[in-house]
């Protein structure tokens, strides 16, 4: 089912989109960023209703979790209707790329990259939401943000990270249009990875799931899916994603999450004819860690950083960032390697994928969407990366990215990308999620287009 009335076709050079998905044309500097708009009340109200009556299980299989209905309560008393959606004061900018050429819509594609909160853990981890108020973490009205979000964006391709109401959603995203597949974490975990495509522009051929507890990795688990244009069968692309293990301190843990990924990817894009590779996730990862350079590089010498350090993330706290001008200091890492914790035989094993060498590396030549394509100094840092996808009261920095195989011809390239936001808008929520933003995390959004002879 689709909201006729608030359809929009794909605009060309740099726009802006609104969280509640209101677009306006022409390129806006930050000055007027925060805007009051609302949603219009012509949209098609069933869809409406379903994003915001049903509260389903999470694995409709769990009998200790049965589904259930209710009507959303509103939490905000300004709000006149239970099916309206909530205004927005937050815009992001489309910033497209200098190389992007004029093509067909039907050459262009789009991928959003989006670790939506779980809602087992905005509720088991409530002291990194110390600053949030209480009604913005409910799963019904988070639900409904980021369903709206994302049916605004018309994105084809959907990557989910956290995901513990897999069913709630999958019930929304299929009136829009939209087929799912999920893959769930081992052990006791209830949340996992969704992926989700148009259904009018792409069909599955293949699908593999991973799970890295086989490998001795721990319970995270990746999708791997090949996608083909339904109008144009020569278009092939694999699309993965991925939630890499968050614990700063098992950085042999992620380093081997992280390779498995790419080698997996590797071996399935060459089974179809070396096609394309989009690689989606919260790689919990800085952009100036080791593990972010051995993405972009594809080759990591072990011996050279402590296992604790190779993901950046500590160090991180709101303030400490804000005192560093949102730059992270490199003085922890730097003492790291003088008293370098010893990596187990294990441990190198785990992260190298071999007994007996200090050398991790993996086949693909990554380039990222965001780095490719130049931002504003006040929402990019120094590899180009944006400043920061995740915000709350423990953290402030970036951990998610989209990366594409990059090739000198016959692969896909970065046409656009909607721009994150500022840190000082940011710290205007106090903390995510927010009255606008219905996850702790900033959802990514590429359009790519196949180079001519893709």
């Amino acid at each position: 089912m689709r909201c006729l009335a608030c359809s929009w076709s794909r605009p060309s050079g740099s726009s802006r989109i609104s969280f509640a998905g209101h677009l306006s044309s022409g390129f806006h500097h930050r000055a007027p960023l925060l805007l009051s708009l609302s949603f219009p009340s012509s949209c098609d109200a069933s869809l409406l209703v379903s994003c915001s009556s049903t509260s389903g299980p999470s694995d409709p299989k769990d009998s200790s979790n049965r589904s259930y209905s209710r009507k959303w309560h509103n939490p905000l008393p300004r709000r006149r209707h239970a099916d309206q959606m909530p205004t927005s004061r937050i815009a992001r900018d489309w910033i497209d790329s200098d190389t992007s050429p004029v093509s067909q819509d039907s050459d262009r594609f789009t991928v959003v990259s989006y670790n939506i909160l779980g809602d087992r853990n905005s509720s088991y981890h409530k002291d990194l939401y110390s600053n949030v108020s209480f009604p913005y973490l409910k799963w019904g009205y988070r639900k409904r943000l980021i369903c709206e979000e994302l049916i605004r964006l018309r994105p084809d391709i959907i990557c989910m990270q956290e995901v513990d109401k897999y069913f709630d959603l999958f019930s929304i995203m299929e009136k829009a249009g939209y087929s799912g597949s999920y893959k769930r974490r081992t052990g006791d975990n209830i949340d996992g990875c969704a992926m989700f495509w148009k259904t009018d522009r792409f069909r599955v051929l293949e699908r593999e799931n991973i799970e890295f507890s086989q490998f001795g990795m721990r319970d995270n688990v990746a999708q791997l899916s090949v996608l083909e244009l339904r109008k144009s069968k020569s278009r092939k692309l694999l699309v993965g994603n991925i939630h890499v293990l968050y614990n700063p301190s098992r950085g042999d843990v992620k380093l081997g999450q992280i390779r498995s990924l790419c080698s997996k990817a590797h071996i399935l894009s060459k089974k179809w004819g070396d096609i394309p590779i989009v690689l989606g996730g919260d790689y919990n990862s800085l952009p100036q860690s080791p593990l972010y350079n051995f993405l972009a590089s594809a080759e990591l010498n072990i011996m050279k950083h402590d296992k604790r350090e190779l993901s950046g993330q500590r160090n991180r706290l709101p303030n400490q960032v804000l005192e560093t001008g949102s730059k992270p200091s490199n003085t922890v890492t730097s003492i790291s390697r003088y008293f370098n914790s010893s990596w187990t035989n294990e441990e190198i094993r785990l992260a190298t994928g071999q007994e007996n060498s200090y050398w991790a590396v993996h086949p693909l030549k990554l380039h990222s969407s965001y780095a490719s394509v130049k931002g504003s100094i006040n929402t990019r840092d120094s590899v180009g990366e944006p400043l920061a996808t995740s915000y709350h009261s423990k953290f402030l920095g970036t951990v998610d990215y989209l990366w594409y195989k990059h090739l000198y011809s016959d692969g896909i390239a970065p046409a656009r990308v909607l721009d994150t936001l500022p840190i000082d808008v940011l710290c205007k929520t106090r903390g995510l999620p927010c009255q606008e933003l219905g996850s702790d995390h900033l959802a990514l959004v590429s359009e790519f287009f196949f180079e001519p002879n893709g």
